[in-house]
């Protein structure tokens, strides 16, 4: 019955992890473009962008915690229970340290907890990434099928790290379209961070298409 519930909620996260990722784009897309409107509402329109990405990182979290979790379940990893409850205790545990992050993102010791968040996600690509790999030279016993699961999921979490990357680039200019006021170098250079980071998602989107049909097919 766990199992079962487990997996449903497994693919509920699913489902709300894309539709959270169609809304942000949506509004991004929006406030790129919106040229005529004032600086103060296209800056309101970039923190709402901020604050729904943050149900893109919770469902991330989740996905991890509830894929352990089920994988352990399942046997298909060492530990059963125990590796399920650590995975969940874990992702309640990440899950606090994005809201930490995203709560104090524009203070000063919002840094340091973005760095802790940043080392957390490049930290896991490594531990997916080595595990996928010994898997697939028959190291660890786990399905082909899931040993790549993991090394998508990796591709995930780096395609995160890409679109992050780009909204950096973003903040390094937005001040700027403050102070200045909108300039067609400065929209010009919003909407390339747009494209760029759209095409980072797209990206994530084919890691999260193939998750799903390797679930569903187990070659």
């Amino acid at each position: 019955m766990l199992i079962h519930a487990l997996l449903v909620a497994h693919i509920v996260v699913l489902g709300y992890w894309l539709g959270s990722e169609l809304v942000i784009n949506s509004t991004y897309r929006y406030m790129s473009w919106a040229d005529g409107l004032p600086f103060e509402e296209r800056n309101r329109l970039l923190d709402h962008v901020l604050d729904v990405d943050q149900h893109v990182r919770y469902a991330m979290v989740l996905q991890a915690g509830l894929g352990t979790a089920l994988a352990a379940y399942l046997g298909y990893l060492p530990g059963g229970p125990r590796l399920a409850l650590a995975a969940g205790v874990l992702a309640l545990l990440w899950l606090a340290l994005v809201e930490v992050t995203h709560r104090w993102r524009k203070l000063p010791r919002g840094r340091k907890w973005l760095r802790t968040d940043m080392a957390v996600r490049y930290a896991l690509i490594t531990v997916l990434l080595g595990y996928a790999v010994a898997s697939v030279f028959g190291v660890t016993g786990l399905p082909s099928w899931l040993a790549w699961k993991l090394a998508l999921f990796a591709g995930t979490i780096a395609s995160g790290l890409g679109i992050r990357t780009w909204l950096i680039r973003l903040y390094r200019s937005w001040p700027r379209m403050g102070t200045e006021g909108s300039t067609p170098e400065l929209e010009k250079e919003i909407r390339h961070v747009y494209v760029m980071a759209t095409a980072t998602l797209g990206l994530l989107w084919v890691c999260i298409a193939g998750i799903t049909l390797l679930s569903v097919f187990k070659p």
